[in-house]
């Protein structure tokens, strides 16, 4: 018998009213889905979809040292990031292994907001305050107080808007100033406002491959502002997703998923985020050693994978060159959007030109090394 789940989301009685059914997600019991998760999936492709993200972790580090204390603590150089701008990052181990990936916002001179993923919330606080010790600055877990809601798809800026109750923060808080400022925000910025009178912040980051949106505010405002935003999209074909096919949006998006591609004994360089390493980075960080001594050729290297038919690998499948086991792999399905099998794994470098198969229940299941992502919108 399992455990029950430990936590619940704010949004909990409002998913129960839309007929989800839950599981254990990182300790916390979340919506795998509201009905179908082929529709719930289509519709963040074609109009937009409403995710509930309350189970992530959100760390403050505020001070006069949070930016150097931040570039200490994490591969990428903080300190360089501006105000109203995020940065996605990793939190590594000594070996260069990752510990959880992160969305870093920096939300004042001395101030970032720190996204952590739900069963890491507390490694990362603990890492965190470890590693900032020696600098002036506080590292503070409020995830307890904060709320997060993705609305994600092509219609996401449109529902955004209709929605109405948004406003600018400063000076001339209108919705017309609001709806300027968002219409002009980029991939990977966010701005700070208002809704029906309470703090939000709004930022142009997402785990789908879509244009959207999350948006951050008090625990106790985010049934009314989940509710403004399901109100005002329905007729559009906006729809709440749950964890089913949230999986298989970011996996036809090729973003790693932490326990899947992402693990304490896999490099950034294996994982395909080489590009994260900068080896012109002026502080040290916990783990810098040992991934610019990661040999481009050593240990095995994720890649994605494309099948026919309509049988899947599933994660934990072993992946063979012929009778030779070279891979496993992390993620898995039969993708709603392309109509075939995908995957990613882990393949020996030295086999990622041979012909491969998934065993799949003991039956080879043929696959084509492909690149990532899988998927890419359109501009």
């Amino acid at each position: 018998m399992t455990e029950p789940s430990s936590r619940r989301s704010p949004l909990h009685d409002v998913h129960v009213r839309e007929g989800a059914a839950f599981t254990d997600f990182g300790g916390w019991e979340m919506p795998l889905k509201f009905g179908s998760e082929l529709a719930e999936h289509t519709a963040v492709r074609t109009a937009a979809g409403l995710f509930d993200l309350s189970h992530m972790g959100e760390i403050v580090v505020l001070g006069p040292q949070a930016a150097e204390a931040l570039d200490a603590a994490l591969l990428g150089e903080l300190s360089l990031v501006e105000e109203g701008r995020a940065r996605y990052t990793l939190l590594l181990n000594e070996q260069g292994g990752v510990l959880d990936d992160l969305v870093v916002y920096r939300t004042g001179q001395d101030r970032f907001l720190v996204v952590a993923n739900a069963a890491n919330r507390e490694v990362v606080a603990a890492a965190l305050r470890e590693r900032a010790a020696a600098f002036d600055c506080a590292v503070q877990d409020e995830s307890d107080d904060v709320g997060l809601i993705a609305l994600q798809g092509p219609l996401s800026l449109d529902v955004l808007l209709e929605t109405g109750g948004f406003s600018a923060d400063g000076d001339g808080r209108t919705e017309e100033r609001f709806a300027e400022l968002v219409r002009g925000l980029g991939n990977y910025r966010f701005l700070a406002g208002e809704f029906r009178g309470h703090p939000v912040l709004v930022a142009r980051t997402g785990y789908t491959g879509e244009y959207g949106f999350e948006i951050f505010t008090a625990s106790g405002v985010l049934a009314e502002l989940w509710s403004a935003l399901l109100s005002t999209g329905r007729g559009s074909g906006v729809l709440p997703v749950g964890l089913a096919a949230r999986d298989t949006l970011r996996l036809e998006a090729g973003m790693p998923l932490y326990g899947n591609e992402l693990l304490p004994v896999t490099t950034p360089q294996q994982a395909g985020l080489g590009r994260l390493v900068r080896r012109e980075k002026r502080a040290d960080y916990v783990g810098r050693a040992a991934v610019e001594a990661t040999e481009a050729g050593s240990g095995r290297v994720l890649v994605g994978l494309a099948a026919e038919g309509r049988r899947a690998g599933r994660k934990g499948y072993p992946v063979r060159a012929g009778d030779r086991e070279v891979g496993v792999v992390t993620s898995g399905a039969l993708s709603p959007t392309l109509g075939h099998p995908i995957a990613m794994a882990y393949v020996d470098q030295d086999a990622r030109a041979a012909e491969l198969s998934i065993d799949v229940r003991g039956t080879g299941l043929p696959v084509t090394v492909v690149p990532l992502p899988f998927y890419k919108r359109k501009a």
